[in-house]
């Protein structure tokens, strides 16, 4: 038997208007008279009438909706109306039914087969379940094609199902079809021996396209090169037999870029330990070292680099972890998937730093092509596999990264939107979680952890699927045709939910588990595997692992990257306990093998072992590769500002583009109240204007709380790597200082997002952008304490003509500020708040615009990148720190991208006031009023000041190069007086704001 009930609107509904109105893109948006939408749950479970009644007035709210059920047994057909006007007439002309393909998970379907069991008091059998769908219901005289057109705007081919039906089709049936969206795989459950004693040619080809599968078709890419394989080979030749599959894919998983980031770990030129232990980790060895040294400065790390986050101290009991991961190419191909699986993907790296901490706060950051760019891209020659466009992927994104942290109930305070067309092939999504967690737990220290021998393997959390596989090969490589649609994954916040309060509120301080991983790239071939190393071995019973649907392969179990699981080492003294435990929370738990201490990987299936490696081979077996780099500088033409005489247009234009444009759309669609630790708020002022920082407090006993806050300048990138990531060090330290945090306990995190990354010159960029990163971190005494790499992020594929092309990225780094501020009733905002404020500049303003806001405006990119000076601007900050101490200071806001006119802007638009600025009085080496108002230079900070406290303001400023600038002003107008004495910028505050807000007005 198969039931579909349909939830139908009987008032007006938003949803049905808001989706009309993203049709507005479509060509023939003006022939659609009306949208209505229908909600279905389909289930093959055998349900009485009776309980299908029941189950739909669960699932509609009888004031505003009625139901329709129809059931199929047999052949014969049922209807059953519950609380609907029979006479209901919702006009249309076209149906169009989207669900999800078999296997995709369907998070609200699991949603509602738990609230069917709960009831009805019954409980599903395995193969029985619920499937969600949509019907949009199109009135309007469309035809097939452009129906068709509509529909693909409204589904991604590669996880869902459309299905059309004309009004007289519609009727014949009395709806649509009854689809039950069922897995079927026809596996075997056969293990391969696979022959690694072929051509150099084949192997390549293994190590590149995948085994070759018992259906003679490639299983997907290895992202194993011929080095890779040959040392596997040789491994192998030493053991007198071949590899299963199982093993290959287990050393695909284990050794892809992805998990060992062998480009940052591999020798470069003569950087003989790499990029990764010279540049990086060193400058925390250092910053480190010098705090210990120095007893005026603080200390607070505890540990970095080693664990899934990084973690400091935030107090005498706590600690705080973060981690910033990125989930670019699934996101290419899947929006709502990539993007969601990367937020509760990086919440669990924040459950398993240590013994488990609390998933606190959630940070994002996308960046994407322009989103009205309509031109297609295609990944194969042929134009039949259509890229989804960059309107499309960035709601997809926005989308995931809401259900992930709102439905998680984590808020997300910070985070930020950039674009660039080189983004098109490949979005950027940073995905960003702050960890909270006791020092002690159970008497024992709550950052070390360690597997025993003996311990039970526990996998808690959801059941395995074809979901993920490959994902860490697949995310090693460049995007192109032979890309695999299995790696895309969806997660399941929910379930998810559950096993961390299960975890962190109970099971973790209970003593339950003596170690945590979560099950990310790889599956449970990485999160076994790195456990193993703390045990000293694992043997793994591989049929205990639960699966989804049947007939899965043993490598596809082993690999799969499932969401929403986690991987615990259990005494087994405590086994039941904890079992029991997990059982009370809804969260489902299994013992699928221990832990040992024989010094290998051991998997069974079926009592045969499939699996059989030694550790320190499978760990640290790769080979390292010498890698060269140059480097080549570009030069760019620059406009002549003496000819930019309409500074009024330039200024608005300015505050119009993309990337200084307000996205509060975004920001308040992303919880950032819940659980009530918000202090500054990512909107800020009457205005409502995206701040660049934000503060937050932890505990709700202690007035201690954080500042985050972020720095990136890929348009930097192809003229100075170094000065590039030197400017993102120093906004994201900035920022943090500005709200108030304090200068001498800062923490930062990279994301090195690069392309092509074996071209020697992209190396070479990539070299240049670590020495920045290490010495700026050093001379800010602010140490890195997580990072991760994405080194591929290239689409090679084809245009609308069939062209191929290759599209990267521009070299992208990404500094997040992890700030400490010890009492949050200090903390500063952006917007102006008093008339007759005095408004001061910290910091020297030079023509540096080289990669700026302004000439990309003017269409150019220049040569003149902004630089750094640590020693000067770190003064800056530790004055600035010092005159806040005082509570002189009103408001404040970094001079960042977009320069002293962006800045002036938000904070007059904040305030809702006005602004009376004379440029003469600018500190530094400008020539134009041009440079004055739109250069980045770094290190300058925008402040304003009661006029009573101007003396004792100023003379703390001694040492530092600053000046008062003008004042708050009554009048609603931001006015700007040239360096020659003339009114250049006259513009009511209320048009600003309008500029502001007018690319994502309608979104």
């Amino acid at each position: 038997m198969i039931s579909r009930i349909a939830v139908y609107q009987k008032v007006p509904d938003t949803r049905a208007t808001v989706r009309q109105k993203n049709f507005q893109n479509l060509p023939f948006y003006k022939k659609i008279k009306s949208v209505n939408l229908v909600d279905i749950y389909t289930t093959g479970k055998n349900l009485s009438s009776e309980q299908l009644k029941q189950v739909a007035l669960t699932l509609m709210n009888p004031v505003t909706e009625g139901s329709k059920i129809r059931t199929r047994s047999n052949g014969s057909e049922n209807t059953l109306f519950i609380e609907l006007d029979h006479n209901l007439d919702i006009k249309f002309d076209w149906a169009i039914e989207i669900g999800f393909l078999p296997g995709v998970t369907d998070n609200t379907g699991k949603t509602t087969k738990t609230g069917i069991e709960d009831h009805l008091k019954i409980k599903f059998e395995d193969g029985d379940d619920v499937y969600s769908s949509q019907v949009t219901l199109i009135e309007g005289d469309l035809s097939k094609s452009e129906i068709e057109s509509l529909a693909l705007s409204l589904h991604n081919p590669l996880i869902h199902r459309a299905h059309i039906k004309s009004r007289q089709e519609y009727g014949k049936v009395g709806g649509m079809d009854f689809v039950i969206p069922k897995v079927s795989i026809q596996g075997k459950n056969k293990v391969l021996d696979i022959d690694l004693n072929v051509s150099d040619e084949e192997l390549e080809k293994i190590g590149q396209q995948g085994v070759l599968g018992a259906d003679g078709k490639r299983r997907g890419p290895l992202a194993l090169n011929l080095d890779y394989m040959k040392t596997i080979r040789e491994y192998f030749k030493k053991l007198g037999r071949k590899p299963t599959d199982i093993e290959l894919e287990t050393f695909a998983q284990t050794w892809s870029e992805h998990c060992k980031h062998t480009i940052f770990a591999d020798p470069l030129d003569e950087l003989k330990d790499g990029l990764f232990k010279t540049y990086i980790k060193s400058a925390t060895e250092k910053v480190k070292r010098e705090k210990q040294k120095v007893k005026s400065t603080k200390n607070f790390l505890v540990s970095v680099f080693h664990d899934n986050s990084g973690a400091i101290e935030f107090n005498e009991n706590f600690l705080i972890t973060h981690k910033v991961e990125t989930h670019n190419t699934p996101s290419a191909l899947d929006p709502f998937g990539g993007s969601i699986t990367g937020i509760v993907g990086v919440n669990r790296d924040a459950l398993g730093f240590g013994l488990g901490a609390k998933p606190a706060f959630n940070t994002y950051g996308f960046c994407f092509a322009d989103p009205d760019d309509s031109k297609p891209l295609y990944r194969d020659a042929k134009k039949t596999q259509v890229m989804l466009s960059p309107r499309r992927i960035m709601e997809g994104v926005i989308a995931g990264v809401n259900a992930g942290g709102n439905q998680s109930g984590i808020p997300t305070p910070m985070g930020f939107l950039y674009f660039d067309n080189r983004y098109k092939g490949k979005p950027l999504v940073f995905c960003g979680t702050v960890g909270l967690i006791p020092k002690k737990s159970a008497g024992r220290k709550s950052w070390e952890k360690k597997a025993k021998p003996g311990d039970y393997v526990v996998m808690i959390g959801g059941k395995v699927g074809l979901d993920g596989i490959h994902g860490a090969t697949f995310s090693s490589e460049s995007l192109h045709t032979g890309s695999p649609s299995t790696a895309v994954q969806i997660g399941d916040p929910i379930t998810q939910k559950k096993f961390s309060d299960a975890l962190v509120k109970e099971a973790r301080d209970l003593g339950l588990y003596n170690s945590i991983t979560d099950n990310g790239a790889g599956g449970l071939s990485s999160s076994v595997g790195e456990m193993a190393k703390e045990s000293g071995g694992v043997l793994v019973n591989l049929e205990k692992v639960p699966l989804k649907y049947p007939g899965l392969d043993p490598w596809q179990i082993w690999i799969s990257e499932s969401q929403e699981r986690m991987t615990l080492s259990v005494p087994k003294t405590k086994w039941k306990k904890f079992e029991g435990l997990m059982k009370s929370r809804g969260v489902d738990a299994w013992v699928i093998g221990e832990f040992t201490k024989s010094g290998k990987c051991v998997v069974k299936y079926d009592k045969k072992i499939v699996l059989d490696l030694g550790l320190g081979f499978l760990h640290d077996g790769l080979p390292k590769r010498t890698q060269n780099s140059s480097l080549i500088t570009h030069n760019f033409a620059e406009p002549d500002l003496e000819d930019r005489k309409d500074l009024n247009k330039d200024f608005m234009d300015m505050i119009g583009r993309l990337n200084n444009s307000g996205f509060d759309f975004l920001s308040t669609q992303y919880d950032h109240t819940v659980q009530g630790t918000a202090v500054t708020y990512p909107v800020q002022g009457r205005g409502r204007i995206n701040a660049e920082a934000t503060v937050v407090k932890p505990l709700y006993k202690s007035e201690r709380g954080l500042v985050l806050s972020q720095g990136m300048y890929p348009s930097y990138s192809e003229m100075d790597a170094y000065k590039m990531a030197a400017a993102s060090i120093d906004t994201a330290f900035k920022n943090a200082v500005v709200a108030g945090a304090d200068p001498e306990r800062i923490a930062l995190l990279d994301n090195f997002c690069w392309c092509s990354s074996n071209d020697p010159e992209r190396l070479g960029q990539l070299k240049r952008a670590c020495e920045g990163v290490h010495d700026l971190s050093v001379a800010y005494l602010a140490p890195l304490i997580s990072g991760k790499d994405s080194m591929f992020n290239d689409f090679k594929g084809f245009d609308d003509k069939g062209n191929p092309v290759k599209i990267s990225v521009p070299p992208t780094l990404l500094i997040t500020s992890l700030g400490i501020i010890d009492d949050v009733g200090s903390a500063v905002t952006i917007d102006a708040k008093f008339e007759g404020d005095l408004i001061y500049v910290l910091g020297e303003t030079f023509p540096e615009l080289g990669g700026s806001e302004y000439y990309s405006s003017l269409g150019f990119e220049g040569k003149e990148v902004p630089g750094t000076d640590p020693v000067k601007n770190l003064r800056t900050y530790k004055t600035y720190a010092k005159v806040l101490e005082k509570g002189l200071i009103s408001a404040g806001i970094g001079i960042n991208r977009g320069g002293l006119a962006v800045a002036l802007a938000k904070m007059s638009m904040a305030g809702m006031l006005g602004m009376d600025i004379d440029l003469k009085k600018l500190p530094g080496k400008t020539v134009f009023d041009a440079q004055s108002l739109f250069s980045e230079s770094t290190g300058r900070i925008l402040l304003t000041i009661d006029p009573k406290n101007k003396k004792t303001f100023e003379s703390l400023m001694k040492g530092i190069e600053f000046a008062e600038i003008g004042k708050i002003t009554t009048e609603p107008k931001i006015k700007i007086t040239s360096i020659n004495n003339t009114i250049v910028i006259n513009i009511p505050v209320q048009e600003v704001l309008e500029s502001y807000r007018r690319r994502f007005k309608n979104w």
